[in-house]
C-alpha cells in the first residue's frame, strides 16, 4: 500500500511531506537535517533535534556550513543522536565539503597564488599542527590529485621529497605545486621552508616535473614562493 504522506487536519506538515510537494529548494536547514535524521526520541521531536544539532556549529560558520567543525562527541551530547546519526551527519557534512571543493577547482587558475592561497585558507588555517599538501597538475595546470602529505608539530611538518616526487610520478603529474599552513597564523616562511622549497625546485627541475609555486597559508594571509621571487637560503 502506498505511503499516505498528507499530514492530518490541524497538524503541521512534516519536513519530509514539504519535500514531496514542494521539493528540497523550498525547506529550511533545520527541515533537511530532520529528513536525514528521520527520527527524534518521545521527548525531543526530530525537528528540535536537527535545531539543536544547527546551534552546535560556531566559529568561523554557522548553521549547515558550521556542521564540518562540529565533533562526533558534540552531536552525541543531543537527544535522539545515537552514533548511526551522528556519523551519517559527518559523512553528510564531507560530502558538502567535496562537493563544494569540486565547484570551486572548476574555475580555479593554478597559476594565481591568490586563488590557490583562497581555495586552501579555510581548508588550513584553522589546523592546530603543520599540514603539508601536494598538487598534481597536468600540462594545462588542471589538478590531477590533491593529497596531504604530512601532519607535523606544532612547529614543523616533516616532508620527505622522494615521496612527493614518487606521487607525482604516480598521477603522472607535468606540474607540482605545494601548500602548507603555520599554526602561529604568521605565514612568514621560515629558513627550513626557505631550503625545503630550493630543494624541490632544484629536483622538479632535475625530473621535468618543475614545482609552480609554493604557498604558506597563515590566518587570512599568504605567503607565495613564487610571487616573492622564489626565496633563497643564502
Amino acid at each position: 500500500m502506498k505511503k499516505d504522506t498528507t499530514a492530518k487536519a490541524g497538524s503541521p506538515e512534516l519536513p519530509y511531506e514539504r519535500f514531496l510537494r514542494f521539493g528540497p529548494e523550498c525547506l529550511t536547514e533545520a527541515e533537511l537535517l530532520a529528513i536525514i535524521l528521520r527520527t527524534g526520541t518521545a521527548d525531543n521531536h526530530v525537528m528540535q533535534a536537527a535545531e539543536q544539532v544547527l546551534k552546535l556549529a560556531r566559529y568561523p560558520r554557522e548553521g549547515l556550513l558550521g556542521l564540518y567543525n562540529v565533533t562526533l562527541e558534540e552531536l552525541l551530547s543531543v537527544r535522539g543522536i545515537g552514533q548511526v546519526k551522528a556519523v551519517r551527519l559527518k559523512c553528510l557534512a564531507e560530502l558538502s565539503k567535496r562537493m563544494s571543493e569540486a565547484r570551486a577547482r572548476e574555475g580555479l587558475d593554478f597559476k594565481s597564488p591568490v586563488q590557490v592561497a583562497d581555495y586552501f585558507m579555510e581548508k588550513l588555517r584553522h589546523k592546530d599542527t603543520e599540514c603539508v599538501v601536494l598538487v598534481c597538475l597536468d600540462s594545462r595546470c588542471r589538478m590531477l590529485d590533491e593529497r596531504q602529505m604530512s601532519q607535523g608539530s606544532v612547529k614543523m611538518a616533516l616532508i620527505p621529497p622522494r615521496e612527493i616526487f614518487l606521487h607525482a610520478l604516480e598521477c603522472r603529474a607535468v606540474n607540482i605545486l605545494l601548500v602548507h599552513n603555520h599554526p602561529s597564523g604568521d605565514p612568514a616562511p621560515s629558513r627550513a621552508d626557505k631550503e625545503l622549497t630550493d630543494h624541490l625546485r632544484k629536483l622538479g627541475e632535475m625530473m621535468d616535473i618543475p614545482l609552480l609555486d609554493h604557498i604558506v597559508i597563515g590566518d587570512n594571509r599568504y605567503v607565495s614562493f613564487r610571487e616573492q621571487s622564489w626565496y633563497t637560503t643564502e
